[in-house]
C-alpha cells in the first residue's frame, strides 16, 4: 500500500515536495485524517479548478505564485505567502492565471458544536 502521509518527524520544504507539470494540477497529500487533510498542490498557468461547493471550511495558502480564488462570486487574487479561508457550503473555484503552488487544509471536525 503507497503511503499517503510524509514521514513523521523529518523536516521538509513544503514548496519544493511538489513540482509543476504542463498542462496539470497535481495534487500531493501530506496528512489525511477523517478529521481533515493537507494537501500541497501546483497548478500550471490557464488551469482551474472547477466550481464546488465543499461542506467543510478549507484554508488555503498560497506558496509560490499567485492564485484567484473565488467564493460566491467574489474574486481574491493572493500572493505568496497570502491566505484564506473558504466556508464551508460556499460556492469556490481556484484558477490560476499565472502557475503557482499552495497548501490546502481541510477541517472536518467540530461542526457538530454549531447551532
Amino acid at each position: 500500500m503507497e503511503a499517503l502521509e510524509f514521514e513523521k518527524s523529518k523536516a521538509f520544504i513544503i514548496v519544493e515536495i511538489i513540482e509543476y507539470v504542463p498542462d496539470s494540477v497535481v495534487i500531493k497529500t501530506i496528512i489525511k485524517k477523517t478529521t481533515g487533510n493537507i494537501s500541497a498542490v501546483s497548478f500550471d498557468a490557464g488551469e482551474k479548478l472547477e466550481e464546488k461547493i465543499s461542506p467543510f471550511d478549507t484554508f488555503i495558502q498560497v506558496i509560490d505564485g499567485k492564485a484567484e480564488i473565488t467564493i460566491d462570486g467574489n474574486s481574491s487574487l493572493l500572493e505568496t505567502g497570502q491566505s484564506i479561508i473558504i466556508p464551508a457550503h460556499s460556492r469556490n473555484s481556484i484558477k490560476a492565471n499565472n502557475r503557482f503552488k499552495m497548501i490546502s487544509t481541510v477541517i472536518k471536525s467540530g461542526y457538530e458544536d454549531v447551532s
